[in-house]
């Protein structure tokens, strides 16, 4: 169709070059023929052009045409393949519906089932109930009678049993334990008192104790007059820049600087011996004469931290961690300087260690920082234990220290032998003679409260606090109290003194039941 239609514009064309050749013949021959050529030419081209047209049109037609043939056979293929899934799909809704009706079946069953057994169930509760009716009242009369018979009701009955049997389990447990002691101790006290003896006879440490006030010689009493200042505007402005307390009497040639902190009184000191021996004290002086103190004492804590882990042996650790540690120069516990006693436990550990053959390194890291976070100031809350496990933590140090530190205290569970030594070699630093002092009034009171505890036993006749309250003798009446009985009295007055009262080092609580058979002769 398409090639007509181009034969047909073809020819209509040569029809037109043709009636313009007449016309121009009939003008002039010459013309005319001249005409004639060119629109015999034009129509021979138009012709090969329309047949080269005609070609690519019946070529396009015959590819169109094997198109169209492959797109029927793809789309009976997929056809086939659709009907084959339909038939596959509806085979397998038909097996599924057959094995839910199935299931259904199965459930409608055990439904029925399950209704029988609860109705089963019910009756079977009913009986239950009925009986145990039946066997409360039963009870209710045996117990009538037994009351009756044994002249006691049923809570007295029952209040005698549970104190017969609490008698005999604390006598059988004290006898467990006696046994298990004696055991124990045959194989490790021996042991135990030999690693420890070791350890503080190898030690040898100064027993000075800190106290709150520092004492500086003056050169002269005149220097006082000048420290004062005119209307004591020099001892104000002094006490104004430092906190601390100056104080100014009769002691010939000496000053006292008053301050609980150890370190602003260790500035202070500083500061007005600068002065003192530089001879210009005024309130612009005395602020740049402690601003420059107050370096040079946090230069010297950094050297005492140093000079701590050089006589400790340890090399790395964290510069902040370091300047904390050279704070403790200026701490006191109890009196005890907490550096010097850091440094001495830190020594005992390590030798604990040695002798049982761990890390000594890793024991004395780990009591070295466990008092770390008493450097830190009030603004820090929290108790030192755990604050200087959450500092040690900060400055990257192993979990095995920080679980020393946080545990010397008991307010975590102790889970490693690191941190039974660091509370070790603690309690031996603190408790040894010399290192620690109190108050006379918590020591009084201690003493006082350690009498009443071991007096608000059955039993006991006299008790005597000895060698500065570390041991108590609790004398207990032979025919009240038998052997078994005294050691139950020793361990719940020891129980006792743990939860109830706070003393540096250990306290031994000794029961002494003495038997005595007289006689006269006549």
């Amino acid at each position: 169709m398409g090639v007509s239609i181009v034969l047909l514009v073809l020819a209509v064309l040569l029809l037109a070059a043709l009636r313009r050749a007449w016309r121009r013949a009939a003008e002039g021959p010459s013309f005319a023929q001249v005409e004639l050529e060119e629109a015999r030419r034009e129509a021979a081209e138009l012709r090969l052009r329309a047949e080269q047209e005609a070609d690519q049109i019946r070529q396009q037609a015959e590819l169109a045409a094997r198109h169209a043939a492959r797109a029927r056979e793809e789309l009976e293929e997929e056809a086939r393949a659709l009907k084959e899934d339909l038939r596959k799909m509806r085979l397998d809704l038909e097996r599924r519906e057959q094995r839910i009706a199935e299931r259904e079946e199965r459930l409608d069953a055990e439904i029925a089932r399950l209704m029988q057994r609860e109705k089963d169930l019910d009756q079977l509760e009913t009986e239950i109930a009925r009986r145990r009716a039946e066997l409360a009242n039963l009870e209710e009369e045996r117990r009538l009678i037994l009351e009756r018979t044994a002249g006691m009701t049923a809570a007295e009955a029952k209040a005698e049993l549970v104190k017969q049997m609490e008698n005999q389990a604390k006598r059988e447990a004290a006898v467990i334990v006696r046994d298990i002691e004696n055991a124990a101790r045959e194989q490790g006290e021996e042991r135990a008192r030999k690693i420890i003896t070791l350890a503080i006879q190898r030690l040898a440490s100064e027993q000075t104790a800190e106290s709150v006030v520092s004492v500086l010689h003056l050169p002269s009493d005149d220097m006082k007059g000048r420290i004062i200042g005119r209307e004591g505007r020099n001892i104000r402005a002094f006490e104004s820049v430092t906190g601390v307390n100056l104080i100014i009497d009769d002691t010939p040639e000496a000053v006292l600087l008053s301050c609980f902190d150890p370190v602003r009184r260790e500035v202070a000191r500083l500061a007005l011996e600068t002065l003192v021996a530089d001879g210009r004290i005024h309130p612009q002086r005395i602020e740049e004469v402690y601003e420059r103190s107050k370096h040079e004492v946090e230069q010297l804590c950094v050297r005492a931290g140093e000079d701590a882990l050089v006589e400790v042996g340890i090399t790395d650790m964290h510069p902040d961690l370091v300047a904390l540690l050279g704070r403790l120069r200026y701490r006191t516990s109890y009196g005890q300087n907490v550096l010097k006693h850091l440094v001495e436990s830190a020594h005992l550990a390590g030798m604990m260690a040695a002798e049982l053959g761990l890390d000594p390194m890793i024991c004395k890291r780990c009591t070295l920082l466990h008092d770390i976070g008493k450097a830190l100031t009030h603004e820090v809350e929290g108790s030192h234990a755990l604050i200087g496990a959450e500092v040690a933590r900060k400055y990257g140090e192993p979990e095995d220290v920080v679980h020393a530190i946080e545990a010397h205290h008991n307010e975590v569970e102790v889970r490693t032998v690191e941190a039974v030594l660091t509370q070790a070699a603690d309690a031996i630093s603190g408790g040894r003679p010399g290192a620690r002092r109190e108050s006379l009034e918590a020591y009084v009171r201690r003493l006082q409260r350690l009498e009443e505890i071991a007096y608000a036993h059955q039993g006991v006749e006299k008790v005597f606090a000895m060698q500065a309250g570390r041991e108590v003798r609790v004398m207990v009446m032979p025919d009240q109290v038998d052997d078994i009985q005294a050691q139950v009295i020793a361990r719940d007055i020891a129980k006792q003194i743990e939860e109830e009262l706070t003393y540096p080092g250990q306290i031994r609580v000794t029961v002494v039941r003495e038997s005595r058979a007289t006689e006269v002769a006549r």
